[in-house]
């Protein structure tokens, strides 16, 4: 075979496992495509996860806040480290109002939208 062709093979063999393994990190690491969010007496809140990373496309807008992990949310609030409605009133409703202004499309900007109380 020739040394030239060889060469271009093993790159190609190569690149493409790169490719896959980039992927699959991506994938990996996007968390639940919806979470259930503990709303106190207002009642919980149906968070789309994998629609506002696809959105917003940088984990950092949120996860600067707090830690990519499941409950952390929660356990900052019991811990005091994070007041109870600042990721609400200072992350989503703010982020939704601004695309409101703007034009564009948003999501939720009160409460209600968000919260939903168990109905017995």
């Amino acid at each position: 075979m020739n040394i030239k062709l060889l060469l271009i093979l093993i790159s190609m063999i190569a690149l493409t496992a790169v490719s896959f393994i980039a992927v699959s990190l991506a994938t990996e690491n996007q968390g639940a495509e919806n979470i259930v969010l503990e709303g106190g007496k207002r009642g919980d809140i149906h968070f789309p996860h994998r629609q506002h990373q696809k959105n917003l496309g940088d984990c950092q807008i949120c996860h600067s806040v707090f830690a990519q992990e499941a409950g952390v949310i929660q356990k900052l609030k019991t811990q005091g480290a994070l007041k109870q409605k600042y990721v609400m009133n200072k992350l989503c409703t703010k982020c939704h109002r601004e695309k409101k202004k703007t034009g564009q499309p948003s999501g939720p900007t009160t409460c209600n939208q968000c919260h939903n109380k168990k109905r017995s």
